[in-house]
């Protein structure tokens, strides 16, 4: 955890080509969850995503753009991340996600449709050898947007035995088995998802036997069994993230599951909300309980701060950061605040 005498911070991505400052940091208070701005850092074009490495203080970023890339940094100074070497390109398109396992780092490349693996050094740095690229096949009904593959996501199971990735393009969730010794991927399974629906992004539920994927063009959350041993996914019921009044065009984006595993929260982009939803584990269930405005609009990602008290929503197209006290019985998130961030795309805390 990145703290100081400062406290703790979080580390916010943001488009630079729309007018975002790059990676900005900013201290949490402890007691209100209030952001504060230490400092902004443009090291590459449009850090739209980014991730810690478990266990080591290097901070991940994608360079979302047509010759994409993933930039390594160093947190020593945690309020001036610096670049360990320069940026390496992950031969893809538009790399949306990332995620580090196995002594690598793997990105969703949605321009491409593919997923790469990378290299990760004992420093922290990226390389030593050329990306592996795995590319996605297949198409979906909606042909605007499913005329060829769309890797969105990149989650590697508990275990670190499998990776998986959610594909907007081919209604699918892609199964690859993690490789410890060489690096690279390996496909165990395509798994087809509802035709239409668009899966974006997918969280694994804490008791390790489910995934949840979040499917952005039919504004649906998919509950499916996960056998961890055969990598195996079913999908078995979803949900809408809507409520029956809503209408007009919508695109959900972030998931989150609460540590506990009794809670979810999806955000809707166009309805500009926070869906509530309720989650069964004996019944490997889920219900819409209630959903709540996001603060501003388009909605782009969701964090749960380490405690689980308070939910942070990067409103991308308002431009700010809104975050919210939870109900610890019912789940509601409360505004609480917010922070000015032009084009902002992720959080995550460190």
């Amino acid at each position: 955890m990145a703290e100081t005498a400062g406290g703790q911070r979080v580390y916010i991505g943001s488009f630079t080509e729309a007018g975002g400052r790059g990676v900005t940091v900013a201290l949490v208070d402890p007691d209100t969850g209030a952001l504060t701005v230490t400092g902004h850092h443009h090291t590459v074009a449009n850090p739209s995503y980014l991730a810690l490495a478990p266990g080591s203080g290097t901070l991940y970023a994608v360079s979302e753009t047509d010759h994409g890339s993933v930039a390594a940094h160093s947190l020593a100074r945690p309020d001036s991340p610096d670049l360990i070497g320069a940026a390496v390109p992950v031969d893809a398109s538009a790399p949306t996600h990332l995620t580090v396992a196995a002594g690598q780092l793997f990105t969703a490349n949605y321009g491409s449709g593919s997923v790469s693996a990378l290299t990760v050094r004992q420093d922290g740095s990226l390389g030593g050898r050329p990306p592996s690229t795995a590319v996605h096949t297949g198409s979906g009904p909606d042909r605007d947007r499913q005329a060829g593959p769309h890797a969105h996501c990149v989650v590697a199971d508990p275990r670190w035995r499998w990776l998986l990735s959610a594909d907007l393009g081919t209604d699918s969730v892609w199964v690859y088995r993690l490789e410890h010794t060489e690096p690279g991927l390996s496909l165990h399974a395509e798994v087809p998802m509802a035709p239409g629906s668009g899966p974006r992004h997918l969280g694994f539920h804490p008791a390790g036997d489910r995934v949840y994927t979040v499917n952005e063009l039919d504004s649906t959350l998919t509950v499916c069994r996960w056998d961890a041993q055969a990598g195996k996914l079913e999908p078995a019921a979803s949900v809408s993230t809507r409520p029956p009044r809503a209408r007009g065009a919508n695109h959900p984006s972030a998931l989150v599951i609460s540590p506990d595993g009794l809670r979810a929260w999806v955000a809707n982009r166009g309805d500009d909300t926070i869906a509530v939803f309720g989650l069964d584990p004996a019944r490997q269930s889920v219900e819409l309980i209630d959903t709540v405005s996001c603060g501003g609009h388009w909605p782009r990602d969701l964090v749960l701060d380490p405690s689980g008290r308070r939910l942070y929503a990067a409103n991308e197209r308002s431009g700010e950061v809104v975050w919210f006290d939870v109900d610890a019985r019912t789940g509601t998130p409360y505004r609480a605040g917010e922070l000015r961030v032009p084009a902002v795309s992720c959080l995550v805390f460190a």
